[in-house]
């Protein structure tokens, strides 16, 4: 039972994997800016989780679903995949939007000013 949350975690990430295969719409597109905007936001939230950590604001919660290995004082190692799974999914959702929003044909009075 200690390992649903993680697990959980990951098929999310497949998901969106998945997803992102299909619609080329953040890896499959450009697979190099796609790893260097994915780190970047990873290394980014786990920073702010531990400045968070050390003045005391975040603390970790006690449960049955979490693996309970810990990476660090109040860090469990469930978290870096957790902003790994926000930042795919966050890249999948704005790059999907931004297509589905090019794609759509101009209303009536767009096409007047155009």
């Amino acid at each position: 039972m200690g390992i649903v949350y993680l697990a959980a975690l990951l098929a999310g990430i497949v998901c969106m994997l998945l997803l992102d295969h299909r619609f080329t719409l953040f890896f499959w597109r450009d697979a190099k800016a796609a790893v260097t905007v994915t780190g970047v936001g990873v290394l980014f939230l786990l920073g702010w989780d531990l400045a968070g950590i050390g003045l005391g604001i975040f603390l970790r919660g006690e449960g049955a679903i979490a693996t309970g290995m810990m990476l660090g004082p109040q860090l469990p190692i469930e978290e870096p995949v957790f902003l790994l799974f926000l930042v795919l999914c966050t890249m999948v959702l704005y790059t999907g939007a931004r297509r589905f929003l090019s794609s759509r044909p101009a209303r009536p009075r767009e096409r007047e000013n155009a």
